[in-house]
């Protein structure tokens, strides 16, 4: 029995079939790497950006996917694919850069939808309302950058903003219909058990569409990897990990559908934790504390929290 909104149920409902992501690296950059907000990036990201790993290096959206698509086939017997702008900031561009790229993932036989991962500021008016064009006509998810809803969290990891630009965006994307789905990372430095499980609350009244929950991850060539080695920087365990995702699980308003519980990062540039790369060990504990606890996603949802 599925004890939460999971995103791969969500596709079999629309699409009736196994459908599978498949990563795309288009050539982006950040404006917390390029100087227009910061250069350094935020702590915990590496110079190749997330989920970079895998992909076709030097090859267009349409053969990166193309190649992807054969591995996703053998793998996981998919038939059907969605284009996932996965890493740095998506939006960062031209809209009719954005339209072109966007446009040549789409024209990818058994593509059926995109999705966009970005930072809430690079979201300007005129590629919300490119954004809302696709959202209209295909099968279309947001993916944006909130990570913590502490404003001190934000300042310390250096995100280049704060609470409210992430309000503005989400606000931006939710008068055009466009279906939002936050990124939140548990276990950042500095936050309490309890001010992470608040973040749950903070999404159930920013009503976002989904979540996608992300350890902390220690790589290689980060300036988090150097707080880590000086011993500034304490992580969770897994058994920890386990009962904090549960715990927001509990939390979570269950219309909120569940993109992702855990991250696998590159098995080369990981340092901590080790116990990550265990990705489906880690999913099933999940599965079995909700079923040890004989709960299940929203159990305990506190309505009208205000942040």
């Amino acid at each position: 029995m599925q004890r939460y909104n999971s995103f791969s149920e969500e596709l079999k409902r629309v699409f009736g079939c196994k459908v599978q992501r498949l990563s795309v690296d288009a050539g982006f950059t950040c404006p917390n790497r390029d100087g227009s907000v910061g250069t350094g990036g935020c702590i915990f990201c590496g110079g190749r950006g997330s989920g970079s790993y895998g992909i076709l290096e030097e090859a267009s959206v349409a053969a990166q996917m193309e190649h992807s698509k054969e591995v996703m086939v053998r793998k996981y017997k998919a038939t059907r694919f969605i284009a996932y702008f996965q890493s740095f900031s998506n939006t960062y561009a031209p809209v009719e850069k954005l339209r072109q790229l966007y446009d040549e993932a789409l024209s990818v036989p058994d593509v059926v939808g995109l999705i966009v991962g970005t930072r809430p500021d690079c979201l300007p008016e005129e590629t919300l309302d490119l954004l809302q064009e696709y959202a209209e006509r295909s099968y279309f998810w947001l993916e944006l950058g909130l990570q913590s809803h502490l404003d001190r969290t934000l300042a310390a990891i250096g995100r280049g903003h704060d609470l409210d630009s992430f309000n503005r965006a989400l606000e931006g994307c939710q008068k055009r219909g466009i279906r939002v789905c936050a990124h939140v990372i548990l276990g950042l430095p500095g936050e309490s058990r309890e001010e992470m499980l608040a973040g749950a609350e903070f999404l159930n009244t920013a009503k976002v569409d989904g979540v996608k929950l992300h350890l902390l991850h220690v790589m290689r060539g980060t300036r988090l990897a150097e707080e880590y080695q000086a011993g500034r920087v304490p992580m969770l365990d897994r058994d920890g990990y386990v009962g904090l995702v549960c715990d927001f699980l509990e939390r979570l308003d269950p219309n909120i559908v569940v993109h992702r519980l855990t991250g696998d990062g590159n098995r080369a540039d990981l340092i901590a934790p080790q116990w990550s790369l265990k990705k489906f060990e880690v999913l099933n504990c999940i599965d079995h504390e909700l079923e040890r606890r004989g709960s299940r996603q929203g159990q305990k949802q506190v309505l009208g929290s205000t942040f």
